[in-house]
């Protein structure tokens, strides 16, 4: 029995069709990612897979359970972390867990001691008695996680839990999530953060204008668009801009500027890298180092969903802007 089963899900607002006709499952113990531009339908379907937003139609198992029909075994396996930390900023770390675990009918005898295990486990054990007011972003993530955690669900919906964080405290939320999923929990991670995707997932969905574009592993999409390959070069000296000339090389089908290098994406890199010396032999230019890439995750998520994610895109000028993309 899988932990999630979606067939044909559907949600209008109205005129407006936010999820149309999406089938998918999620295996018991992996790390699912569902990934898509902004209004692409994510945060719709996991509202639906979680029980807050009604369903036009379709049918949502969880565990085998009919969420229709009968909720209330599902919600009994569930962890939500919605996007912004629901935590009770008055209350102390310690109050905030002991009243969910109230509200998740933990027993009496084992709050304390699964409050006092969470809070060690987080970090937050030193802060357990500190109001949430005065946590930083990251600790009230890590606090948010807890809580969603303390009734021990078998299934976590994580809708994007790293967003707006220092890097050591989005570090650490993922290693929490990665310990969460060795401990035997299946997490359902709604994100718009590719490489976030590509480190954590076993598999990912791709959602695109309501409809799930392509599912499969980070590598075997990565493997099935190898026309999206590119070449990084960076030349020395660098203080004139020559995106246009390196965009005309034979081979070259866009054009991305990358700090102090230039990313040449290509079908086929065995073409383009003769091109690219000999216009630095004729350039009188040095170059600094030049790698062949294969297709990174956001490469393909920009290929599907054509809307660029991350960084800005700089076209030759000669051409028009091709759209290359991806997105929720």
């Amino acid at each position: 029995m899988n932990a999630i089963e979606v067939n044909a899900l559907t949600k209008y607002y109205g005129d407006h069709l936010a999820v149309n006709d999406i089938s998918f499952s999620v295996k018991k113990g992996e790390i699912f990612g569902f990934l898509g531009p902004n209004g692409a339908g994510k945060t719709t379907t996991q509202r639906m897979l979680t029980t807050l937003l009604k369903p036009t139609s379709g049918q949502i198992l969880i565990n085998g359970h009919d969420i229709a029909h009968d909720a209330y075994p599902a919600k009994r396996v569930m962890g939500l972390v919605p996007e912004e930390s629901c935590v009770y900023t008055e209350l102390s770390a310690w109050d905030n867990l002991m009243f969910t675990s109230s509200l998740y009918l933990v027993s009496r005898s084992e709050r304390a001691d699964r409050a006092r295990h969470l809070l060690e486990t987080f970090d937050l054990l030193e802060k357990k008695d500190v109001k949430v007011e005065k946590f930083s972003k990251g600790m009230r993530r890590r606090l948010s996680i807890a809580m969603a955690i303390i009734h021990k669900p078998t299934l976590l919906f994580l809708d994007e839990p790293t967003p707006g964080l220092d890097a050591q405290s989005a570090r650490d939320i993922l290693g929490l999530i990665r310990q969460l999923n060795a401990e035997g929990t299946t997490v359902f991670l709604t994100t718009h953060l590719i490489e976030e995707a590509n480190q954590l997932c076993d598999r990912v969905a791709i959602i695109n204008n309501g409809k799930i574009a392509k599912i499969d592993t980070p590598e075997n999409l990565k493997l099935s668009f190898q026309r999206v390959q590119s070449v990084e070069v960076s030349i020395k000296p660098n203080d004139h801009n020559y995106g246009e000339a390196l965009g005309k090389l034979s081979g070259a089908t866009s054009l991305v500027k990358m700090g102090d290098k230039w990313r040449l994406y290509t079908e086929d890199p065995s073409l383009l890298l003769p091109a690219i010396m000999k216009f630095a032999e004729e350039s009188n230019i040095s170059i600094v180092s030049l790698n062949t890439l294969a297709p990174s995750l956001e490469d393909v998520f920009l290929e599907i969903t054509g809307k660029p994610v991350g960084a800005v895109k700089q076209e030759p000028n000669h051409k028009k802007p091709q759209k290359r993309g991806m997105g929720e």
